[in-house]
């Protein structure tokens, strides 16, 4: 895992936008949705890749499958230019995006991977191992001959999942694969996951709103917001460097004073007999909820992740004006161009 699978140099997106100004005037203006973004992964890495709406993580996936061109800079995937090379490049790669299904619509799962057999040119034997793999461990047995539009999406998901593994791929990119899915189907997507990962090497970049995704499945998180990037390292770095915080939600039997909840944790919110415990994101709630246990009558407790939006938010709130720049495991500060 030392040489670098995917190297993204510099690299910008820009975009001309233009609206409306008049009844025959439009202004013109450019949308940086890239700008001088810089970071390697390793082959056989998971990392996590996230930000929030608009912070160019979909565009930058984009081009690293050759959909799009850079506007600058230097992309490589397994030593080649998506861009120019992008028909070779697909033989590599497999993309799933989440609120996108690359299935047929009207036709039965199965005939959508005889397609993609067929596309791909697999041979013969290695597409039913594959075939034959990912149907077991996604659990897609009965969805075979059911049409795509039937199937929910969770179903769907892992369907779209199994069709972009069946070639082979060197790099998996997941834009937003858990998104709407149940606790189950996220567990079996996520297993999954992290099966391929360890037992073929498959190199993944995943794009999430959802940081359990990332908690389970990746040792490494990219932060991007505004096109650049502003953290990469640990989530638990990430966590400390946006002084984020986990929230209790505690339900007891019936309504009480507020919890006289041990420091640093705080009850940030009562509402009847629920109550809102916030504490840091780099804790553990076991000792929190140990303590609940043994001073309050408890009829249920849930743990809320903190949403990353909120802890990017906190990493530059009290400093507007600036961000965090690309040194691994800690933020550092640059000035927004």
């Amino acid at each position: 895992m030392t040489e670098p699978f995917i190297e993204v140099d510099r690299v910008e997106k820009v975009f001309d936008v233009r609206r409306r100004t008049g009844f025959l005037r439009r202004e013109r203006r450019q949308v940086r949705a890239v700008d001088g973004l810089s970071f390697t992964v390793a082959r056989g890495e998971m990392v996590g890749y996230i930000g929030p709406n608009g912070a160019g993580k979909s565009t930058t996936i984009k081009m690293l499958t050759g959909i799009l061109t850079p506007s600058g800079g230097r992309l490589r995937v397994a030593g080649i230019d998506p861009a120019r090379e992008r028909t070779r490049l697909a033989h590599r790669i497999g993309v799933v995006f989440g609120q996108r299904t690359t299935l047929w619509w009207d036709l039965p799962l199965i005939d959508s991977y005889r397609l993609v057999h067929r596309m791909y040119r697999v041979p013969d034997a290695r597409y039913r191992h594959n075939l034959d793999r990912c149907v077991e461990l996604l659990e897609l047995g009965d969805l075979l001959d059911v049409p795509v539009r039937q199937l929910s999406l969770g179903q769907r998901m892992r369907g779209d999942i199994a069709a972009a593994l069946l070639h082979d791929p060197d790099v998996l990119y997941l834009d937003e694969p858990t998104i709407g899915l149940d606790v189950v189907s996220k567990a079996k997507v996520r297993s999954f996951l992290k099966d391929l990962n360890a037992e073929r090497g498959t190199t993944v970049l995943l794009t999430t709103h959802d940081l359990q995704d990332i908690e389970q499945l990746c040792s490494r998180v990219m932060v991007i917001d505004h096109g650049r990037l502003m953290y990469d390292g640990p989530l638990a770095g990430l966590h400390e460097a946006g002084e984020s915080e986990r929230t209790l939600v505690v339900d007891l039997e019936r309504e009480l004073p507020p919890i006289d909840a041990p420091a640093p944790a705080r009850v940030v919110r009562v509402d009847g007999p629920r109550q809102y415990l916030a504490f840091p994101a780099t804790e553990s709630a076991a000792p929190l909820v140990a303590r609940l246990a043994t001073r309050y009558p408890l009829v249920d407790l849930s743990v809320r992740e903190p949403d990353i939006e909120a802890v990017i938010a906190r990493m530059y709130a009290e400093q507007p004006g600036t961000r965090p720049a690309r040194e691994p495991g800690r933020p550092a500060q640059a000035p927004i161009s």
